[in-house]
């Protein structure tokens, strides 16, 4: 049975472990061969040599820094050379330390900056020569809630790139619709990731997910099937736009209006 993917080249940043891993499965499962770029070695190779017994060979990893351009270059060059073309980039590393506004420095200031926001450009700039040389790209950038539609304290760095992201989507949208490339961002809410069970714990998901109609975190899974659907040619008109996907986080006027689900 043909998948919707088949033959397609993806490269994900962040896919190491998170959310990443998730798109990253996600399109393997629906046919891709995927790059996963990531700074972290340990968990790349782990992940690498996972999902390459699950799908035969299909995952190549990838270690580099996203906010550095020679390094999104060698990811768009190893891509090609390893599998021949690319087709999809998915823009998703991303860090958000918790710093209220007075305690943020300069040099923290700059380093969510740089990954979330200008990691996402290079990637997106670094692939443009391949895309529209061949008539075809699909970029998917990771947003959230959290600077887009609503924010908390101790987000405003991490708060900032997400709402950036969207302006960028927007504008690189107009610009390269001419050469059939798309440009869209997934805004999810919370995800039940490994990031989130280590650095905000039970006490924080238990508190978020009494705000979420649906009553849950968002598996990574989840996530990334919007994004596989987003790198297929389902979505061909579909570009300049940003996907919610954050169990109606988002969607009540106020708290009061929120029920738990009965078990």
């Amino acid at each position: 049975m043909k998948k919707n993917l088949d033959q397609k080249v993806a490269i994900v940043t962040g896919g190491a472990r998170g959310l990443g891993k998730g798109i990253a499965n996600s399109l393997l499962l629906n046919g891709a061969k995927v790059v996963i770029f990531d700074s972290n070695k340990e968990n790349g190779i782990q992940t690498e040599s996972e999902l390459n017994k699950k799908y035969k060979d299909c995952v190549f990893f990838f270690e580099g820094d996203v906010s550095l351009k020679k390094d999104n270059e060698k990811a768009v060059e190893l891509a090609v050379n390893t599998y021949g073309k690319l087709d999809i980039v998915c823009a998703n590393a991303g860090i958000f330390p918790l710093t209220w506004i007075k305690d943020i420095s300069e040099k923290e200031w700059d380093q969510v900056m740089n990954v979330n926001l200008k990691g996402p450009f290079l990637l997106l700039q670094s692939s443009l020569n391949h895309f529209m040389k061949n008539k075809y790209g699909k970029v998917i950038f990771t947003s959230s809630i959290t600077g887009t539609a609503v924010s908390a304290s101790g987000h405003a760095h991490y708060a900032a790139t997400k709402s950036g992201l969207m302006g960028l989507v927007k504008t690189a949208a107009v610009e390269l619709s001419q050469h059939n490339i798309n440009v869209n961002a997934i805004i999810p809410g919370n995800i039940m990731s490994e990031g989130m069970k280590f650095e905000r714990g039970d006490e924080y998901i238990k508190s978020q997910s009494k705000s979420i109609p649906m009553g849950r975190l968002a598996e990574t899974e989840e996530i990334g099937k919007v994004v596989s659907f987003l790198a297929s040619d389902d979505s061909s008109y579909i570009t300049g736009q940003g996907i919610i996907i954050d169990g109606g986080q988002t969607a009540p006027e106020n708290q009061d209006e929120v029920f738990q689900p009965k078990n």
